[in-house]
């Protein structure tokens, strides 16, 4: 299991794959004019993403923010100033897809956000092992090894040791049809979450990847 400490959101000089990212933003405690895309880790399982600057508060590198990702609200490291996120639109437009704007850095996180943050994990953390039982008992080939809660508990994220398969899909059913949490399984291997075919988009997940999700109780 991940160490439960929220140092994923918290250590601010680390990216993805051991990388350090540098430029684009001023050092902390130096204000910068308002970026229009900013790169932001997020996640226990780190996942880097774009989002657009939301915010009327200047951008600090290393400053902890609050984003709109394709998961609900979460916080967030601001690393560096980025490009636009314009990828190729599809041939056929869903309905239903979220638009870019949906991604986007909210606000800086306050005193509350990041108390709300430690609650939630502790309460995340108090159901891990029910979790891995619902999965022994599910008979899934799957192995937990963090979850959290969206800052806003619209979503429980369960990120499971596997390649991405029917048994990550058959989790969160399951967990819907026992009128469980609205549960996102999140695959994860060694090179952090597995995307879903096709990669992330923009407007899914802030140029992240994308979990199964299934809607269920709370």
């Amino acid at each position: 299991m991940i160490d439960s400490n929220l140092d994923h959101t918290s250590d601010s000089s680390s990216g993805s794959g051991g990388s350090t990212l540098t430029e684009g933003l001023p050092s902390p405690g130096e204000a910068s004019s308002r970026p229009e895309t900013v790169l932001v880790r997020y996640g226990r399982v780190p996942e880097l993403g774009r989002f657009r600057w939301q915010t009327t508060e200047p951008a600090t590198r290393g400053a902890q923010v609050v984003i709109r990702s394709h998961r609900g609200l979460q916080l967030g490291v601001l690393l560096e100033q980025a490009g636009p996120c314009t990828p190729e639109p599809p041939a056929e437009e869903p309905a239903e897809q979220p638009s870019e704007d949906d991604s986007a850095v909210l606000r800086l996180a306050t005193a509350e956000d990041l108390k709300s943050s430690v609650s939630l994990q502790l309460d995340a953390e108090d159901g891990f092992s029910e979790w891995t039982e619902r999965i022994r008992e599910w008979k899934l080939e799957l192995e937990l090894i963090d979850i959290e809660w969206t800052l806003d508990r619209s979503k429980l994220i369960l990120y499971v040791l596997n390649e991405r398969g029917p048994d990550c899909t058959r989790l969160a059913i399951q967990a819907a049809a026992a009128g469980l949490a609205t549960v996102e399984v999140q695959p994860v291997n060694a090179d952090g979450p597995v995307e879903a075919a096709g990669g992330g988009g923009c407007g899914s997940g802030g140029c992240g990847s994308g979990g199964c999700g299934s809607k269920g109780g709370h």
